[in-house]
This record gives structure tokens, sequence and C-alpha cells, in this order.
């Protein structure tokens, strides 16, 4: 056995699974065919802090079967972003699951691009790539086209804003193939956590 193989084989398997995840994650970046996917000019982070249900995504691995999706931003005093991703999992009155991602304002973006960090030290790209002018409904996108998220501050919006919200996704480049309608209903049961 060579030194260099008794040396890879012998390090904490922590240390080798970061070490695969951030090659992994550089590979990816240098092989994208995309452009890159057109921010907003400028977010107002103290108005877009708060809660935002989500109306329809083109759903990560865990969001593929979400109801009552709501993703709830807060200003920490240092700038960054503390997440809470609340869903209930298969069924209105499923299992409820949280995820408590941390976001990070990429510099001169306009507060409209941030690096989403789930686990370290692997940060996501996520774009505001539309907001209205009274902050009530916002679309969020990658580069990649691969994920999409529609939100608003009311679980439910009328028929022609969230047609022309996935107007929008296309006109950025996105196939809405799995494009999904996420299940809102509000108030929850009682008694349910």
């Amino acid at each position: 056995m060579t030194r260099s193989l008794r040396q890879t084989l012998t390090r904490p398997p922590v240390l080798i699974a970061v070490a695969l995840a951030a090659a992994l994650v550089v590979a990816g970046c240098a092989t994208s065919s995309r452009s890159t996917i057109p921010p907003v000019a400028q977010v107002d982070l103290q108005r877009f802090m708060g809660d935002w249900y989500v109306i329809g995504n083109i759903p990560t691995r865990p969001e593929r079967e979400a109801f009552n999706a709501v993703e709830s931003y807060t200003l920490q005093p240092d700038g960054r972003i503390a997440t809470r991703f609340r869903y209930r999992e298969g069924a209105f009155d499923g299992e409820v699951k949280t995820m408590h991602p941390e976001g990070t304002v990429v510099p001169g973006t306009g507060n409209a691009v941030w690096g989403m960090q789930f686990i370290w030290p692997i940060k996501a790209e996520y774009v505001i790539v539309d907001i209205d002018p009274d902050y009530q409904l916002t679309i969020v996108g990658r580069s990649d086209r691969d994920y999409a998220w529609i939100m608003a501050r009311t679980p439910t919006i009328p028929e022609p804003r969230y047609q022309a919200a996935v107007a929008r996704l296309v006109a950025l480049g996105y196939s809405t193939d799995k494009l999904r309608r996420v299940p809102q209903r509000w108030p929850e049961p009682t008694g349910t956590p």
C-alpha cells in the first residue's frame, strides 16, 4: 500500500466526505453550460424578511411531497439570514419537517443573490429573479435552472398571477415540466404540531 493511499484511508470519514462534496461542487460549477440567471436589480432585505408561502416550485428532493410549505427569513445583526423552511410531508396532516439553512448575501449583487448553506462548507446559489413592488410575490431561481420557487405572502394567489410567474420562469430559460403547485390549506387543523 502506498503512503498516500494509507493516509487517505486513515483520514476521518467526515473530512473525506467534505473533500469529495467540495470537489463535486467545483466540478459542477466548471461544467455548467447555462448562463448566469439574471437577478433583480435591488432587494430591500428588511422588506423581504418574514414568511413566504411556497405557491409553486420545481422541487428539491425533500420538497417533492411538501404540503403547507412556508419559507421564513430573519435578518441577523451580522448580516446573515436565518432561514426556516417548514412543511408537512405527504399530506395536510403529515409530519412537520423543518430545515434551517443560513443565507449569506453575495456582495455587489444588490442583495438579490445569496449563498444558502445547508451543510458546511457548501453554499447553494439562491437568486431572487423577480419581486413585485409591494413585496407580496417573488420568484427565486438558480443559474442551473434546476430548482425554482414561486412564493407569496398569502397561501394562495389569483390564477393570472400564478400563470404570469410561470411565464417568467419560462422566459428565464426554465422548463416547467417538473413545476409543482404546492398544496396550501390554512389554518391547519387544531391540535397539529
